[in-house]
C-alpha cells in the first residue's frame, strides 16, 4: 500500500523521492510506504491552500456546512473500511476503532455542521450605535495530529478548521497514515473544491516546515509535550494563533464511599483504553487507605482478566503498542519503577501466537510503592502501566493529583456528589470526571494546563480558535 500526498485535489508522489515503511504494530510487518515530505512538497500544499482561501472563506457558512455533511455521509458509507485501517494501523481493538474512531470521526463533522448552521452575528446596543461581531477566517492552518487517535483527532480539527472558511494543510503522523489517506479519498470523491484541505505525509522535519512558514496563519497540534514546546518555538515568534493539546499525567482518585465495583470497571478502562495511549488515561490511581486492600484485589483480578491479543479479533480488549521504540520506552518505566522501590503487582510481556511474535505487546503493568514524588508516578508513560497509592483526606489526595507538571483530566470515584464537585474543583486540570471517565459532549471545552497544553478545542471554543472575530461598529441618530 503506497501512499500519496493530495496537494491541490491531486494525489501525488513527494517530490523529495523519499519514502518510509509503514509498519503493523501488532506483527512488526511491513503494510505500506509511507512518502517523506521535503520543503517543495510543503510548499506546494501551502500554496494551494493560500490560493483557495478567498473563494473557499467568501462561501456562506451554510454552503460550507453542507460540504461538512457530505463529508460525514461518505465517511459512514465507509464505517468497517475506517475500523479496519485504524486497527490494522495502530494495533487498536477493532471493536474500539468502531465504538470510538469510527463513530466519532463522522459525528465530528456532523456535529460542527449543525453548529456553524447554528452560528449567528452577536449585536450589542448602545443609547447611539450598534455593535456587530462577526467570525470571519483565519487563513492556512496548519492541522497536525498523533498515532493514538488518527482520523478522531483529524476529524476533530479538519470540521471546524474548513467549516469557518479556513484552507488547511494536514500533517499526520508518519507511523499512523492510513486513515488520513482515506478522508483524503473521502474529500476526492465529494468533489471539495482544491486546495480547501492539502495533506502531506511525512515526519517531524516535515512538521516543522509546516508549522514555521510565514505563510501559514494558525496551528492546531495534537502530540508530545516535548515536541508542543518545538510548535511553539516555532510558530509563536511569528504571532500566529496556536492551539497545543499535548500530554498528561491523570489522577484517578477513589474515595471509600465508591460503589467499589462500578468504580474499578471504570478505573480499569480509564487506565488501559487503547494499551494506555490515550492522553487523558488515568495513569496514576489514588486509593483512599481504608479500602485500598479490597480495591486492589479486584482491581488485579480485573485486569488479568482483559484478553490481549489480535487486534481484529472482536472479543480482543487490549492490543498492541504502536511501535519497538514505545514499547522500549515503556518496558524502560517499569525497570525505572523497581529502581524506584516499586513492586510490580501485574503484568510483563503476554503469551501471544507465533504470528503475532513480531509486534510491539505488553501487558498490562500495575506497579505499588513508590513514593509519589518519583518520576514513575509524575511522568508521562503513555503506555499499558499504572501506579496506585494511598492517601487518607481529601486535602492529600489533592496534593497528590497536582504533584505533576501536566494538568490535563482526571476522575474521582465517591458517593458523595458534593465531595465530588468540591474536589474536582481543586484539581489543577482543565477536564475532571466524577464517577465516569471519557465521557465526552463535544460542545464543552477540551484542553489542559501547565504542560498539557495552550488553548481550548471543542464547540464553541473550536469555532472561537478558527476564526477572528471582527466588531463592526455603526453609529446611528
Amino acid at each position: 500500500m503506497k501512499l500519496l500526498n493530495y496537494i491541490k485535489g491531486k494525489f501525488e508522489e513527494p517530490e523529495s523521492a523519499e519514502w518510509m515503511d509503514n509498519l503493523s504494530p501488532s506483527t512488526g510487518k511491513v503494510i505500506g510506504s509511507v512518502p517523506l515530505s521535503g520543503e517543495s512538497d510543503v510548499k506546494l500544499a501551502i500554496a494551494a491552500a493560500r490560493e483557495a482561501l478567498p473563494e473557499w472563506s467568501g462561501m456562506d457558512p451554510s454552503g460550507r456546512a453542507e460540504w461538512l455533511d457530505r463529508i460525514a455521509d461518505c465517511l459512514e458509507e465507509k464505517f468497517e473500511e475506517i475500523a479496519y485501517l485504524e486497527s490494522l494501523d495502530t494495533g487498536k481493538p477493532i471493536s474500539l476503532a468502531r465504538s470510538v474512531d469510527a463513530t466519532r470521526s463522522v459525528s465530528n463533522f456532523r456535529f460542527f455542521s449543525k453548529m456553524i448552521r447554528d452560528m449567528e452575528d452577536e449585536i450589542y446596543e448602545m443609547e447611539d450605535a450598534t455593535n456587530i461581531v462577526k467570525l470571519r477566517a483565519v487563513g492556512v492552518g496548519a492541522l497536525i495530529t498523533p498515532w493514538n487517535l488518527p482520523l478522531y483527532l483529524l476529524s476533530w480539527k479538519v470540521a471546524p478548521a474548513i467549516g469557518m472558511g479556513n484552507t488547511v494543510v494536514c500533517k499526520p503522523s508518519e507511523l499512523t497514515p492510513l486513515t488520513a489517506d482515506l478522508l483524503m479519498r473521502v474529500i476526492d470523491e465529494v468533489g471539495l473544491p482544491s486546495g480547501v484541505v492539502n495533506l502531506v505525509h511525512g515526519n517531524g522535519n516535515s512538521g516543522s516546515m509546516l508549522t514555521g512558514s510565514p505563510d501559514v496563519d494558525l496551528v492546531s497540534f495534537t502530540g508530545g509535550t516535548s515536541t508542543g514546546a518545538k510548535v511553539a518555538q516555532s510558530a509563536s515568534p511569528q504571532f500566529k494563533k496556536l492551539s497545543l493539546e499535548l500530554g498528561g499525567k491523570n489522577a484517578s482518585i477513589v474515595f471509600s464511599d465508591c460503589d467499589l465495583e462500578e468504580t474499578v470497571k471504570g478505573v480499569t478502562r480509564a487506565a488501559f483504553l487503547n494499551q494506555g495511549q490515550v492522553c487523558l488515561c488515568g495513569s496514576r490511581i489514588l486509593v483512599e487507605d481504608s479500602i485500598y486492600d479490597r480495591f486492589m484485589e479486584m482491581f488485579v483480578e480485573s485486569v488479568e482478566s482483559m484478553v490481549i491479543g489480535d487486534p481484529m479479533d472482536d472479543d480482543t480488549e487490549l492490543g498492541a503498542l504502536i511501535s519497538k521504540q514505545h514499547l522500549q520506552k515503556v518496558q524502560g518505566y517499569v525497570s525505572l519503577a523497581l529502581e524506584e522501590g516499586g513492586q510490580i503487582v501485574t503484568g510483563g510481556e503476554p503469551c501471544l501466537p507465533k504470528e503475532l511474535e513480531g509486534g510491539n505487546w505488553m501487558s498490562p503493568t500495575v506497579i505499588t510503592g513508590l513514593g509519589t514524588e518519583t518520576r514513575c508516578s509524575t511522568e508521562e508513560v503513555f503506555g499499558p502501566f499504572v501506579t496506585v497509592h494511598r492517601f487518607n483526606s481529601e486535602h492529600e489526595a489533592i496534593e497528590i493529583a497536582n504533584n505533576t507538571r501536566y494538568g490535563l483530566a482526571g476522575s474521582i470515584w465517591t458517593m458523595d456528589l458534593e465531595k465530588g464537585r468540591r474536589v474536582a474543583e481543586n484539581i489543577h486540570s482543565g477536564m475532571v470526571w466524577v464517577n465516569t471517565w471519557l465521557h465526552r459532549d463535544l460542545r464543552v471545552p477540551f484542553g489542559g494546563v501547565k504542560d498539557s497544553g495552550v488553548g481550548r478545542e471543542g464547540g464553541k471554543w473550536s469555532l472561537g480558535f478558527f476564526s477572528e472575530p471582527l466588531n463592526v461598529c455603526v453609529r446611528h441618530d
